[in-house]
């Protein structure tokens, strides 16, 4: 087995994940919940988005071959709510994300010990990888916890429902035992 591969196909698997968290949260929004905030120190659903695809169209952008940390970026503008409605979150949510996904699907398993710039800072490609999966989990955590406030009762749990985990693990194990008898 090649590591690089592997390790490469479970990242695009993982950032996929992670970016399904964020599509069901926003999903389930209205057009004032995603401009909600607890305070003015505080980011709504929109800037998180306008903020993480800033970033990934910034990193993201001629990956291999310069800075991170692109001239064209405005973050601290990244941070205004300018939103104005779903369909503009969704737009702006995607553009980062295919940029991302058109970057690691373009990568190959001699890439990952290249080196690349991030804000002058030097990262191998597998770092700059981690690190960037660590920032949008944060973030679409962000999301998803705003998201259960506002929603309250009417949440549509994205994971296993409280009090559930008994017969999720004994479904999942069915499903797994099943699967694993039609090979």
């Amino acid at each position: 087995m090649e590591i690089g591969k592997e390790y490469l196909k479970v990242v695009i698997e993982r950032f996929s994940s992670v970016k399904g968290l964020g599509d069901k949260t926003i999903n389930q929004l209205s057009e004032e919940e995603i401009h909600w905030s607890y305070n003015s120190e505080s980011n709504s659903i929109a800037i998180i988005v306008k903020h993480m695809s800033g970033n990934m169209i910034s990193r993201w952008t001629d990956f291999l071959h310069s800075d991170g940390e692109k001239e064209f970026r405005n973050r601290d503008e990244e941070f205004i709510d300018s939103i104005h409605s779903i369909s503009e979150l969704n737009e702006v949510w995607e553009q980062g994300w295919k940029v991302l996904m058109e970057t690691l699907t373009s990568l190959n398993e001699l890439d990952l010990f290249k080196k690349i710039d991030i804000r002058g800072e030097s990262h191998l490609v597998i770092e700059a990888i981690e690190r960037q999966m660590a920032h949008y989990a944060y973030h679409v955590g962000q999301m998803v916890y705003i998201g259960k406030q506002l929603k309250d009762t009417k949440w549509e749990s994205l994971s296993i429902t409280k009090g559930k985990s008994q017969e999720y693990l004994k479904e999942k194990l069915e499903k797994n035992k099943i699967d694993r008898h039609r090979c």
